[in-house]
C-alpha cells in the first residue's frame, strides 16, 4: 500500500498517490461562481475602477445576489445573470432552474466607506492604494507538467473541459450541464509515474442506460482527457451511485467561494482561505494569489527549484506586505529563491498594473482552474 502524502513535501525516495477533484461549469458552486464573475466583468466593462465583491447562492428557481459594488456603471443584473445561466447550458423546461424563469434577488449594497478610503490611494494613509484586506495568499508552481500544475489537478480539469465540450457540440444528446471529476496519481517522489484511478460523476437524462455512460466515458472522454497518462490497466469508476439525474440548483444549492481547492492547485499547495470570484483586483484575496501563483512560476522556470510556494501577507488599506516567503521543498537553494522573490514588487497597485487586471477578463478564470491557462497573464 502506498503511503499517501501532499506531493509539495513528499521526500524523494517514498512512493504514494495523489488524488485531486475538479467541476462542470454546471456545478452548482460553479453557476454562483460564473453569475459573480460575469456581474464583475459587467462592471469593469464600462467603469475600470468599478469595486465589486459579488456573493451568489442559487437553489431551485431562485438565484440570490448579496454583497458591495460600488461603480459609475450601469448593469442589467437580471439580463446578466440569465445570459450567464443560458451559457452555462440550463434552459430545459422541465426543470426549476433554468435561464428564462429564476427569480432574482438581489441585495446589493455600496462599499463600505471605511474600506474605500483605505484602499484608494488619493485618501489612503500610506498614499498609495492599499490591500482590500487583510490576510494571506498563496502561489504554487512544480515542473512535473509543462504548465508548471500538479499533475493531478491538471488532469482533473481536462476531463471536465472535454465532458463539456461533448455535452455543447452534441456527440451525445443525454449529457447535461453537472459532473465532477476526480483523478489519482501515483508519485515516485516528486515524479508522477502513472494514473491509478479515474472517477467520474456526470448528470445525465432519465432514459440512458448507465453502461451507454460508461462506455462513452470510458471510451472518449477520458482518454481524450487523460491524454498520454491513459493506458489500458486504468480503474474507472463512473456515476457510483448508480444515476444522477437531478443535478445543479435544482437539486442542489450553490454558494460562490465553495470551490477555492479546485480553482487552485487541489489540493497540492496550501491556500490562504480566501476565494476569488465576484472580486475586483483590489480584494487581495485575488489579485495577490494571482501573482504569487506568478512569482512562483518565475521561480521555477529560472531553475531555482522544481517546486516553489511563495505566500504574502496582508495588512488592510497598507500596501507593502507585511510579509514574503517562498519555500522550495528541498528542491532547490531557498536563500537563492527568496532573494530572487524579493526581486518583485507585491504592493496592490503594482500587481494590478503588471498583470494588467482592471479589464473584463474575469469569465475567462471561472471554470476549470485559475492556473495553468496559457491565455491568463499570470500564467505568461
Amino acid at each position: 500500500m502506498s503511503t499517501v502524502l501532499n506531493p509539495a513535501e513528499a521526500p524523494a525516495a517514498v512512493t504514494y498517490t495523489f488524488t485531486s477533484e475538479s467541476v462542470s461549469e454546471g456545478h452548482p458552486d460553479k453557476v454562483c461562481d460564473f453569475i459573480a464573475d460575469s456581474i464583475l466583468d459587467a462592471h469593469l466593462e464600462q467603469d475600470a475602477g468599478s469595486r465589486v465583491a459579488c456573493e451568489v447562492l442559487c437553489k431551485e428557481d431562485t438565484v440570490v445576489l448579496a454583497g458591495e459594488i460600488t461603480s459609475n456603471a450601469t448593469v442589467d443584473f437580471e439580463d446578466v445573470v440569465r445570459r450567464a445561466i443560458r451559457e452555462i447550458g440550463y434552459t430545459d423546461a422541465d426543470q426549476p432552474f433554468r435561464a428564462d424563469d429564476v427569480k432574482i434577488l438581489s441585495f446589493l449594497s455600496a462599499q463600505a466607506a471605511e474600506i474605500d478610503q483605505g484602499v484608494t490611494a488619493t485618501t489612503s494613509l500610506v498614499g498609495e492604494q492599499g490591500a482590500g484586506d487583510q490576510g494571506i495568499m498563496f502561489g504554487y508552481a512544480t515542473d512535473e507538467t509543462p504548465e508548471l500544475m500538479p499533475l493531478p489537478i491538471l488532469l482533473a480539469h481536462r476531463l471536465a473541459r472535454v465532458l463539456a465540450r461533448h455535452r455543447k457540440e452534441g456527440t451525445v444528446d443525454w449529457l447535461r450541464p453537472d459532473a465532477k471529476t476526480q483523478v489519482s496519481v501515483q508519485y515516485e517522489g516528486n515524479t508522477p509515474v502513472a494514473v491509478a484511478d479515474v472517477l467520474i460523476s456526470t448528470q445525465h437524462a432519465s432514459a440512458v442506460e448507465r453502461e451507454v455512460i460508461r462506455h462513452f466515458l470510458a471510451t472518449t472522454v477520458i482518454p481524450e482527457g487523460l491524454e498520454g497518462w491513459y493506458h489500458d490497466g486504468l480503474r474507472i469508476l463512473v456515476n457510483p451511485t448508480g444515476s444522477f439525474v437531478q443535478g445543479g440548483p435544482s437539486a442542489d444549492a450553490g454558494v460562490t467561494g465553495r470551490k477555492i481547492i479546485v480553482d487552485t492547485y487541489g489540493g497540492a499547495g496550501r491556500h490562504g482561505g480566501g476565494a476569488f470570484s465576484g472580486k475586483d483586483p483590489s480584494k487581495v484575496d485575488r489579485s495577490g494569489a494571482y501573482y504569487c501563483r506568478y512569482v512562483a512560476r518565475q521561480v521555477v522556470k529560472a531553475g531555482l527549484a522544481k517546486k516553489a510556494e511563495v505566500q504574502v501577507a496582508y495588512a488592510i488599506g497598507v500596501a507593502q506586505p507585511v510579509s514574503v516567503k517562498v519555500d522550495t521543498f528541498g528542491t532547490g537553494d531557498d536563500r537563492k529563491a527568496a532573494d530572487f522573490v524579493r526581486g518583485f514588487d507585491f504592493r496592490p497597485a503594482a500587481i494590478i498594473e503588471q498583470l494588467d487586471l482592471l479589464r473584463p477578463f474575469y469569465r475567462q478564470t471561472t471554470n476549470y482552474g485559475h492556473f495553468g491557462k496559457a491565455e491568463l497573464p499570470w500564467e505568461a
